[in-house]
Parts: C-alpha cells; structure tokens; sequence
C-alpha cells in the first residue's frame, strides 16, 4: 500500500510517499480502509522534526474517516462499517495518510451520517481535542469562557461545544472573522484583548500563553492545546494543557451532534494522497479556514 511518511526533517519536500506492507490487525484491533484523512498542523510539526524521532520513518495522519476492513480478536466491529477514529500517530512508523492504518477497536466511532467521508475526517483529532480541553476547565452552565484561535479548527469545535454547554463564549479571532465566530455560537467577540481577570476560564487553541492567562479571574482556569506548554500559576488560576488521547465513545458523543447539526466540519481543500507534500505546502502558507483533506 502506499503512505506519506518522512525519513528526514524538512519542508514540504521532506514528505515521501513509499510502498509499504499493508498492516495486519491484532487482538482488540480493527484495520481501516481510508477514504479520507485531514491534515493537522501537528503533521508539519512531525516532518520538520519538532517532536524528535530522527533517523527512522515516521507516518503522519491522526484523523480518519473510512471502512472497517478486517477486525482481529475481541474487536467488535464489522468488516465494511463506516467509521471515523483517531490515530494517535506521534512517534509511529505509519500514520491515517496511508491507503491503510490499524487502531484499537475502542478509538472508533460510527461515521456521522450526514456528511461525506472528507468532512467526516476533519472531526476526531481536533474535537476530541477542544472536548478534553473543555473538560479539564470542569465550567458549569452559565460560566464564561474566552477561546482564543476561536476561527480555527480547535477552536471553532470549542466555541460550538461551549456554547452547547451553556457557556457564554468569547471568541478572539481577526476581525474578518467575526461573523464565522458568532455564528458557531460565541456571544461575545474580540478581535485583540479582553480584560484583564474578566473570565472564569480561558482555552488558548492560539497558543497566546500569558497574554491570555491574564484575561481570567484570580481562582479561574486555562487550557492550553500543547502538553507541558501551558504558563505557570499566578493568582490561584489553575493551568493545565491538553493531551489528546483517542476514546471512540467520546468519539461518538461528537458525531451525533455533528448529525445534530450542533457542529459544523469544514473542509477547506482536498488533495490526493500522492499529493501530500503539495497539501503540506498549503498548510505551510496559512490562512486555512477548516481542514486539508488527503483522499487516498
């Protein structure tokens, strides 16, 4: 089968794509056919050697959107069930950008049902991100949030989640953006500051750090989106960052609101998987609204 992979540290160029067995499930595993995988910014991360791992073939792909097609022991699902699931791909040799890709049997959910594959990709990885990350906030309804990066993937997901939580959201973003931010349920908009201590809570997808930790009440919380990055304590604020980790019945709590309607999946472009270094160049130039797609 073939896969995008790197075996050096580089841009767009350093992606390769390369013949490879095709992968065999084992107990309490399934093997999935790809129809559709998104790529993330982690994905660039990984090929420009931000998280190590020199020396040796990495895969890249954390979303997947496919067709179960064979299931080893103690896994129960169906061959030809349309699923989506989160591979968590950080140090692997192969990743979802594969015609192929095997994952335990409890990070898979059943596809959404009114959308297509390439829509469907765009949800594991960055939901179950913004859904973590929420949950490490514990807010009760009627609490206020900020969510910076509030146009983005991540931070899209944690607006329409908030909101459906009954949070009162702001959403930071640029000002172009406003209307997008607004429409996915943020009560409040701002395209540069809040004020100082005016929140309960704080989820930073931008990566802002210490200029957004000022933003939240002494005794409020913040969340960041990268394990270990988070800024220190001050003022009794408690700060955490998430790591996202795959969980197929979470998994499926979002899908049935993305058939709810209650969140939007966006798909900015699509590529073809033998296109990959083409669609991590676009991602390199920014500017993305939604997610790139590789179709294998």
């Amino acid at each position: 089968m073939r896969a995008a992979v790197v075996t050096s540290f580089g841009g767009p160029e350093a992606v390769e794509i390369v013949d490879v067995a095709v992968p065999e499930p084992g107990a309490g595993e399934v093997r999935l056919k790809v129809a559709a995988a998104a790529l993330n910014p982690v994905d660039a991360g990984v090929r420009a050697g931000v998280f190590g791992g020199a020396g040796r073939q990495l895969g890249l792909g954390w979303d997947i959107a496919g067709t179960v097609d064979a299931v080893g022991t103690a896994a129960a699902w169906e061959v030809g069930d349309e699923v989506v699931a989160l591979h968590y791909g950080m140090g692997t040799a192969l990743g979802s950008h594969a015609e192929y890709v095997v994952v335990p049997a409890d990070a898979v959910a059943k596809a959404p049902a009114t959308v297509d594959a390439p829509h469907a990709a765009t949800l594991p990885l960055n939901a179950l991100t913004a859904a973590q990350a929420l949950d490490l906030l514990a807010l009760d309804p009627g609490q206020s949030l900020v969510v910076t990066g509030a146009a983005g993937a991540v931070g899209g997901f944690a607006v329409q989640l908030a909101a459906h939580r009954g949070l009162v959201v702001t959403g930071v973003a640029r000002p172009a953006d406003e209307d997008l931010v607004r429409s996915l349920g943020a009560a409040h908009f701002s395209a540069d500051d809040v004020a100082a201590g005016g929140v309960d809570a704080v989820l930073d997808a931008a990566r802002l750090g210490e200029r957004a930790l000022a933003w939240v009440r002494d005794g409020g919380a913040f969340s960041g989106v990268i394990p270990g990055a988070q800024p220190a304590s001050v003022r009794g604020v408690r700060t955490d960052a998430v790591e996202v980790s795959a969980d197929g019945a979470r998994l499926a709590e979002l899908v049935r609101l993305v058939d709810d309607g209650a969140l939007t999946l966006r798909v900015a472009e699509t590529f073809a998987l033998a296109d990959a270094a083409k669609a991590h160049a676009r991602l390199d130039e920014g500017g993305i609204r939604g997610r790139l797609v590789l179709v294998p």
